[in-house]
């Protein structure tokens, strides 16, 4: 587990962590884009956000850990490769698109498919590690370019407080904002049940790089 420090930023992430427990909605920083966050614990919140950005309702939300670990206990069946890459690309910019089954959709209701990731960010992997599972997804609205700098974050806010004028359960919504920070555009594949992926959108990890730690992988378990 994460140490707990006494300092003014593990206030503000253990403010955020009991929000998120509440069934807040709260904006963080990752190591891709500022986002969006609520807790796996509490699909209403998870709802919120798709009020918040009008998003779609089948388009797949991204499920956000502190470690592979953390998800063995939802025991998902996934396959012994699938479990491997993601040890082996973990943390970082990878997202990994599965089917998402019977163990995850009483919790996501969006589409059949769910992204997983482990984020290459300190903070934000100790505030998985504090509330468990996040359900994430870029804080910009949707269609629109990622939010990439706080000042996308501010310009939501401001959408948000006039929003809540009108719907109360948009209310406990909080951002945590790092400043000056450069971000990369994370890179998403879809893992087949036939032992196969295919890539979505190539990121800051090469596509080429991908295949290979993939390949490299499956001949070791054949």
């Amino acid at each position: 587990k994460w140490g707990l420090g006494n300092s003014r930023l593990t206030g503000g992430l253990l403010k955020i962590a009991a929000l998120l427990e509440e069934g807040g909605v709260c904006g963080i920083p990752t190591d891709t884009v500022y986002a969006l966050a609520a807790s796996c614990k509490n699909p209403q919140a998870i709802e919120k956000i798709y009020n918040i950005k009008d998003r779609p309702a089948e388009k797949p939300i991204c499920i956000c850990i502190s470690s592979v670990e953390q998800l063995v206990e939802a025991k998902p069946p996934f396959s012994p490769l699938l479990w491997e890459f993601m040890r082996n690309v973990y943390p970082g910019g990878i997202s990994c698109i599965v089917s998402k089954g019977d163990w995850l959709f009483k919790l996501v209701f969006t589409s059949d498919s769910i992204m997983i990731r482990v984020p290459d960010h300190t903070v934000t992997c100790h505030l998985c590690d504090i509330t468990g599972p996040l359900a994430i997804t870029s804080a910009n609205p949707s269609g629109e370019a990622d939010s990439t700098h706080h000042s996308m974050l501010l310009l939501l806010w401001s959408t948000v407080l006039r929003l809540m004028k009108v719907k109360i359960s948009l209310l406990h919504l909080f951002f945590f904002v790092c400043f000056n920070r450069h971000f990369l555009t994370q890179a998403c594949l879809t893992f087949l049940s036939t032992g196969t992926i295919t890539i979505v959108r190539e990121g800051c990890v090469p596509a080429v790089k991908v295949r290979q730690i993939f390949d490299r992988l499956k001949s070791t378990m054949v």
